[in-house]
């Protein structure tokens, strides 16, 4: 029925057009709700590749998510109540659906629509699982099934009342990738989900993203922000979360990339702070994203081979999708834009909105474009941006929408295998497929199945494979089926690839926990990997060693600490496996003969320790650090100690918190290596006789309690962040960055310092009277961009009030509007022109 009307509008769109040499027509002044023929006309797309139409609407209509299944079935969840007009009236109505379409006759138009379930409230998250899929709608997920044969919905069981809470779109849960650990994750969600001994399991994960998630080829959780473009995972869920005395720094939210340009081929104008000097170019064009989301990582060999496990993400305001390319580093991720100036895939169509990806099983780009005028939820419409949207009629039509698909130019469409009707055989030798999304879909169908028949081959998978990555697979298909096998996972351990040692740790720490024989097996080896190992397995070690018995642990963390201390992820890693192990370690430390000579790594560490333990309030604990300080001749570690404790100090909700017979002869001595006021905020941990400190919080600056919380977390943060360069007692390092105690920079304007972390700073910049320039500095600050306002602000209070500055806490509010209010700023400053700057948002505030 809906094969005519796709025709009428698309006839010939598949083979006959393609984004022309020429270039894509110009946009207009105005807007006009185009065909799908007439957009395909506005597209850009980078050399070599074309784009094809997949389905438009009467068949399709506002996508939002996409997805294939088994048979190559593409699901689409259709947000039809989405601002379909200026009100968005139709938002609380059940208007929204799940479809499934098919291409029947081969020839990549999709010509069949199965109307799986309807009657859902602004849909937003999909997850295949065996004849159905989980499905969410506002406050609530859904288990759903066919259970005859014909591809709609016959059960739909409540799973989460909690899920999507917050009816606002971009932020409440959404999405779900099935990642390789055979847990269901989403975006802007807290919330997991897995299908195990017949039972949904819920889970707590860490936060991640905003709008769409995806995972690469070792099951890395890749999410983005409205504001930052890419972001991911540098260690599996849940482990840097279990220690409630630390908090991490590093890890979950790795900003891949500080990049925050675009480069639209049309004007802009209907951006919500299009309003605001710097948003806009003088053409009118984004300068900076404002609305990415969906980062789709390509796990395809179709592409050429610079392709292969690129990052693409989606700028729906901007009219384009990004290309990133990623660079693996030892433990950590980079990205970068292989052609500045040019997007992968852009439009001059300012209804081209593109909102979800997927790779296919074709290998295809799957691009759904939700094809309307308005994108911007009325939660935050802008009174510009209304005005804009009504002016230029952009408010109408609604309920329109198109997939697109981006292949190789000259690509031929295939027909693709049925993997339900695929034996067990065959599904395990698709699990070395060289594409991602067959490797991941065999191992749906596999661990859905549950077949006892297929453990023989996917153990010899795992012992002869010759793909990484499908050993990989193999290993994650038997945890998922419960068929986990110790002696395999052993032998993995000290004879695999770093990607399978890593995850045989993951999968032994369960049967280690019951078994004191395994435990006992994987400790001997652990320790022995410890000190000849890469980063990425020290990692794991670090993560993995929280089950061991105390003396192995110490062993294990001591080793790794020793050799890859230099790195602050294996720092957080160790941390998150000490919970309440803090004081013994540091015990362990203070005492070993090589950790003599001080340096900046062992310095953090030592700090890392002091606060977990001051954060976990066990008196004997907080009397012994006190006790461990009172050398004859004070070192460097009893100093890093008793400033840690005053700094953490700050902290606490009940002074004197540690009850005390009589004055520490500590407090007594004139030699001590903190000043009188870090002196003063030590004793707050402590009463005694005659002694009671008062509930005033007393610090440098003045802080009050509130400010004195982010002034400790600040610490922790800058250790991380700053450290490396403006030295662990911000007096600057060679050749790095300059001193921050005595700045006026860092006292100054609030707005002014903010910039600083939000943009960079280049160039000679002057610090008390010296001029600081490279090589004596390195000659650019770079962008902390990728931090949350929150981290910046903690960061900020903590150096304005430390190493003797004074001055006025920063809140996440006050970065949060100059990061807004100075959107389009993509390059760092340089002083003279920050300067300038600040002196105009002077002048223009003044009556």
């Amino acid at each position: 029925m809906f094969r005519s009307a796709l025709l009428t509008c698309a006839v010939g769109v598949l083979l006959c057009f393609s984004c022309k040499e020429s270039g894509p027509l110009p946009e207009t002044p105005d807007s006009p709700a185009r065909t799908a023929e007439e957009e395909l006309k506005t597209f850009q797309i980078e050399s070599g590749f074309e784009v094809q139409l997949v389905a438009s609407e009467p068949l399709v209509e506002s996508p939002v998510i996409i997805q294939f299944d088994e048979d190559g079935r593409l699901w689409v969840v259709e947000m039809r109540g989405y601002m379909s007009d200026i009100e968005g009236s139709e938002e609380k109505q059940p208007v929204g659906s799940v479809a499934i379409l098919e291409d029947t006759d081969g020839d990549g138009l999709m010509d069949k629509r199965t109307l799986y379930l309807d009657s859902l409230i602004m849909p937003r998250a999909l997850g295949l699982f065996k004849n159905g899929a989980l499905i969410a709608e506002n406050n609530k997920l859904w288990i759903t099934q066919d259970l005859d044969g014909d591809w709609k919905a016959d059960s739909k069981i409540l799973l989460d009342s909690t899920y999507s809470a917050n009816g606002i779109p971009e932020h409440s849960d959404n999405g779900f990738v099935r990642n390789s650990d055979n847990w269901y994750y989403s975006a802007k969600s807290r919330l997991r989900y897995r299908f195990q001994d017949g039972a949904w399991i819920r889970d707590t994960t860490e936060f991640r993203g905003q709008w769409g998630i995806s995972q690469d080829d070792q099951g890395r959780l890749i999410y983005n922000y409205n504001w930052s473009q890419l972001h991911g995972d540098l260690v599996p869920a849940n482990y840097l979360s279990r220690n409630k005395n630390h908090k991490p720094s590093t890890g979950i939210d790795h900003g891949l990339t500080i990049d925050r340009k675009v480069f639209p081929i049309r004007s802009n104008p209907a951006v919500n702070r299009g309003y605001i000097p710097g948003t806009l170019d003088s053409a009118g064009r984004l300068f900076e994203f404002t609305s990415a989301c969906a980062p789709t990582v390509y796990r395809s060999q179709l592409f050429p081979k610079e392709y292969h496990r690129n990052i693409f993400v989606l700028e729906n305001a901007g009219n384009l999708v990004k290309r990133n390319v990623v660079t693996e580093k030892g433990v950590f991720l980079e990205a970068h834009d292989p052609n500045p100036g040019t997007e992968f895939f852009a439009s001059t169509d300012e209804r081209f909105r593109p909102v979800h990806a997927t790779i296919g099983p074709d290998g295809g780009f799957y691009l759904a474009d939700m094809y309307q005028g308005i994108v911007q939820h009325s939660s935050y419409m802008t009174p510009y941006l209304k005005e804009q949207t009504l002016k230029r009629g952009l408010d109408s039509p609604g309920h329109m929408g198109r997939i697109w698909r981006v292949v190789p130019k000259g690509f031929a469409s295939k027909k693709i295998p049925k993997l339900s009707q695929a034996s067990i055989q065959d599904l395990v030798q698709h699990l070395s497929h060289q594409d991602g999304w067959f490797r991941d879909m065999a191992q749906r169908l596999l661990v859905e199945k549950n077949d006892p028949n297929a453990v023989g081959p996917l153990e010899d998978l795992v012992k002869n494979g010759k793909s990484e990555l499908g050993r990989f697979h193999a290993l994650w298909t038997l945890e998922g089926m419960g068929k986990v096998n110790p002696a395999l996972l052993l032998e993995v351990l000290k004879n695999g690839d770093d990607l399978l040692k890593t995850t045989a740790l993951r999968q032994l720490e369960n049967s280690a926990v019951n078994d004191p024989g395994i435990l006992r097996q994987l400790e001997a080896v652990a320790v022995d990997l410890a000190g000849k190992t890469s980063d990425k397995v020290a990692l794991q070690l670090a993560l993995s060693s929280e089950i061991f018995s105390h003396e192995a642990k110490t062993d294990l963390l001591s080793q790794i600490i020793e050799n890859y201390g230099h790195l602050a992820l294996i720092r957080d890693a160790a941390m998150s496996s000490l919970e309440d192990e803090e004081y013994r370690f540091l015990q362990k430390l203070m005492a070993n003969k090589t950790w003599t000579e001080a340096n900046p790594d062992r310095e953090v560490f030592l700090e890392m320790l002091t606060s977990a333990i001051i954060t976990n309030r066990e008196p004997a604990e907080i009397r012994g650090l006190l006790a461990i300080s009172d050398t004859k001749e004070m070192g460097w570690k009893e100093s890093i100690i008793l400033a840690g404790m005053a700094i953490q100090a700050g902290d606490i909700d009940k002074p004197g918190l540690v009850v005390l017979q009589s004055e520490p002869a500590i407090f007594k001595r004139n030699d001590l290596p903190i000043d009188q006021n870090r002196t003063a905020m030590l004793k707050r941990l402590f009463s005694w006789p005659g002694y009671q400190p008062s509930a005033k919080v007393i610090s440098t600056g003045n802080l009050d309690e509130k400010a004195m919380k982010q002034f400790a977390d600040g610490r922790q943060k800058y250790l991380v962040s700053c450290a490396g360069c403006h030295g662990n007692n911000g007096k600057g390092a060679a050749r790095m960055g300059p001193p921050l105690a005595g700045s006026e920079w860092v006292v100054g304007d609030e707005v002014r310092l903010s910039l600083i972390m939000l943009h960079g700073l280049e160039g000679p910049i002057e610090v008390a009277g010296k001029k600081y320039d490279a090589p004596e500095i390195l000659p650019v600050m770079p962008s902390h961009s990728t931090m949350d306002d929150a981290v910046i602000a903690s960061i900020l209070t903590y150096i304005r009030n430390e190493w003797g500055n004074e001055a006025p806490p920063v809140t996440g509010r006050t970065v949060g509007s100059t990061r807004h209010l100075n959107q389009g700023r993509v390059y760092p400053w340089s002083a003279a022109e920050l300067n300038k700057h600040m002196e105009a948002l002077i002048a223009n505030s003044k009556p």
